[in-house]
């Protein structure tokens, strides 16, 4: 059987559900099609530093600004960054008044998805095909045998985008640096001494070509990223079981304290590569069809501004929409005016950033950086 909507969103991330919330505020139906079985099917962890001219301005448009600021954590905008011995070179404290406050990424996902009408989200839809069909319209196919047609799709579908085939032939690339990632549970109560290490907020340390990157969660746990500069092939070859004592050798020499972070992980280390699309990725206007957050524009994590840019991509498409309501074409012309310098400056920012923070000086040119930034 197949459904008919007027706009299809694919992927409900936060970049998909702030298109769907504008929509919503400015009298406008969508449906969103998430291939995860329901929005408890996994944790959504980590922090995000949501920014004032990306990810609030996004909030705004949304109507939920009021209500992001009463899920901030406070203080998580402190930062330390560290040399490889354990010295300090940076310590920042939050004072209440930076402009990129700490969220629970999930506690965000929860706020935008109970902004959302009941039924809005169709859950458990996995997306195996997309082609064009007459006028701009799109039919779509799912893994469960369902499919649906549309007049104007919307790929909110992440780093493997499936809708992104239709305007480009792009695909991610490996960046040349892989994470390691795992939590230290209660972290005040069970680890005093990294808990202490870490300090209230962000946390960075660099040396050898490699870093320890942390922050500290609502939830008083620890989540720490190790990021190395391996080959692509380097994952395939790590033994799950003796992952932990592989990913330690990297750090031979460093402080005790830092080695400890990885010698109390708690549970098993997830292991996976980061990717990246071109610089300055882009398509030919392709009528019926558009592309927003890393679908359009994949990065590495070094400027922060993943999650930003998507609910900012989402609000921004979602307010071309109203403005053009007859006329979707001229509303997906002035949404991709602005998305692709948008997104070509932030991936050139990320793509220096990773650079720079993995090269034999990363840690000197990381604290210039915050020195600079903090006079």
């Amino acid at each position: 059987m197949t459904t008919h909507h007027r706009i299809a969103i694919i992927g409900a991330g936060l970049g998909g559900l702030t298109a769907a919330r504008v929509l919503q505020v400015n009298g406008i139906e969508a449906a969103l099609f998430e291939l995860e079985p329901s929005a408890a099917a996994r944790v959504q962890g980590g922090m995000l530093d949501i920014h004032e001219e990306s990810g609030q301005r996004a909030l705004h448009a949304a109507g939920l600004y009021d209500d992001f600021r009463q899920i901030i954590h406070e203080g998580g905008e402190a930062m330390r960054v560290v040399g490889r011995d354990g010295t300090v070179h940076v310590a920042t404290e939050d004072d209440g008044n930076g402009g990129r406050p700490e969220v629970d990424r999930g506690d965000l996902r929860k706020l935008l998805l109970d902004s959302l009408p009941d039924g809005a989200i169709h859950w458990g839809k996995k997306v195996v095909g997309a082609r064009p069909l007459d006028g701009g319209r799109h039919q779509v196919s799912f893994a469960d045998g369902s499919t649906i047609t549309t007049d104007l799709l919307i790929g909110a579908d992440g780093a493997w985008s499936r809708v992104r085939s239709l305007v480009s032939d792009a695909v991610p690339t490996y960046t040349g640096i892989s994470f390691a990632e795992f939590d230290l549970l209660d972290a005040d109560a069970r680890h005093p001494r990294s808990a202490a290490l870490i300090g209230g907020g962000s946390f960075i340390c660099l040396g050898d070509e490699r870093g320890i990157l942390a922050h500290r969660e609502t939830d008083g746990s620890l989540h720490i990223y190790i990021g190395l500069k391996v080959e692509e092939g380097w994952l395939d070859t790590v033994d799950p079981a003796t992952a932990k004592a592989t990913v330690l050798s990297y750090f031979d020499g460093w402080g005790k304290d830092l080695r400890e972070l990885i010698a109390v992980a708690d549970g098993s280390l997830v292991l996976r590569r980061i990717h990246a699309l071109p610089v300055g990725h882009s398509w030919e206007r392709t009528p019926g069809v558009t592309l927003l957050g890393d679908a359009a524009h994949l990065m590495s994590p070094f400027a922060g501004e993943g999650a930003n840019l998507a609910m900012y991509d989402g609000a921004e498409l979602g307010q071309a929409i109203a403005a053009h309501r007859d006329d979707t074409e001229a509303a997906l012309t002035s949404y991709e005016s602005s998305l692709f310098p948008r997104g070509a400056a932030s991936a050139a920012e990320s793509a220096q950033s990773l650079q720079d923070m993995f090269a034999a000086d990363g840690l000197e040119r990381l604290t210039e950086f915050f020195t600079a930034a903090i006079r």
